[in-house]
């Protein structure tokens, strides 16, 4: 082979590599681009199933549920009468843009005997839940050190589904003004921590009148958000047992059915508006999206029982 043709072949497989090279480059860029815009859906996410798909709610987004796994994070027992709670950082890079600094967390000791009333005063009457410490000792140490720091306060309940399973779903801090926006569903506190109180081998898994925690499709990522089954109960092929079942509604079952089925509303103080047709404005998905009829939580408080 002359000198010639070897210098033409290296050329050739020159050129192929750099063509492989640049191949390469792309294919990458693309797989980084997937997984950043990925770990951005992600983020987004937080709690609900459907009949028709099981999927997890957060405002505008809409979360597949994937199965829990066992957690190492799960609150250990400690002293007598005490639990030990873990609280992992969450700040805009990690939890999205809607996170909601504190200025701390809470206790990593907390009680875990005692009962507390969650009291939700709305522009559509008072709603009261019994929470138990000995079921959700973190949960309610969360609630206690959030609602010391008016967390939910002038906010609105973001999220109602209306088709399949039945819920409306608040606690955004970010989630203020009437009607639908973008940003609903991904706000939180500055820390996660993990489920607890699981209503695992139970069906239904959420019964009517329950207040369970939302979170996203990764275990140990609940936060400030939640939801009240107004509908029927909630059996375990539509929403899995991978939600913290922090309550049972105790008083104001008949409001969160009114919001549910926006039936007619007084309107009063900052209540809110009654829009056109019943139920959500579909803004997420046919029967799922912010409420028709919107009252706005005056406060969120805890109390001993």
């Amino acid at each position: 082979m002359s000198s010639e043709e070897t210098s033409r072949r290296n050329d050739v497989s020159s050129i192929k590599d750099r063509q492989r090279a640049a191949a390469r480059a792309r294919l990458e860029k693309e797989m980084a681009e997937r997984a950043a815009a990925a770990k951005s859906r992600r983020r987004k996410q937080a709690i609900i199933g459907s009949a028709l798909a099981v999927v997890v709610v957060a405002g505008a987004a809409v979360w597949l549920v994937t199965a829990l796994k066992k957690d190492d994070k799960k609150s250990t027992a400690s002293a007598a009468g005490t639990v030990a709670c873990s609280w992992t950082p969450e700040d805009s890079t990690t939890g999205g843009p809607g996170i909601k600094d504190t200025g701390g967390t809470p206790p990593t000791t907390v009680p875990n005997v005692g009962k507390e009333t969650l009291t939700l005063d709305t522009g559509l009457g008072v709603i009261t839940a019994a929470v138990d410490k000995a079921k959700a000792p973190c949960t309610v140490a969360a609630f206690d050190y959030l609602a010391a720091k008016k967390f939910w306060d002038g906010t609105k309940c973001h999220r109602l589904t209306t088709a399949g399973i039945k819920v409306l779903q608040c606690g955004d801090p970010t989630a203020k003004g009437k009607g639908y926006r973008e940003t609903d569903g991904q706000g939180g506190p500055n820390f996660k921590y993990a489920e607890e109180n699981l209503p695992l081998g139970k069906d239904p898994t959420y019964p009517k009148a329950t207040l369970a925690m939302a979170r996203t499709q990764t275990p140990g990522t609940t936060g400030s958000q939640f939801f009240i089954v107004w509908g029927d109960d909630i059996k375990a092929d539509s929403l899995p047992a991978e939600y913290t079942i922090l309550g049972t509604i105790t008083k104001g079952m008949d409001i969160v059915e009114k919001v549910g089925k926006a039936g007619s509303v007084t309107k009063g103080m900052d209540i809110v508006e009654k829009v056109g047709k019943a139920g959500s404005d579909n803004a997420n998905n046919q029967g799922d999206g912010t409420p028709q009829a919107r009252g706005h939580i005056k406060t969120l408080t805890m109390a001993a029982a």
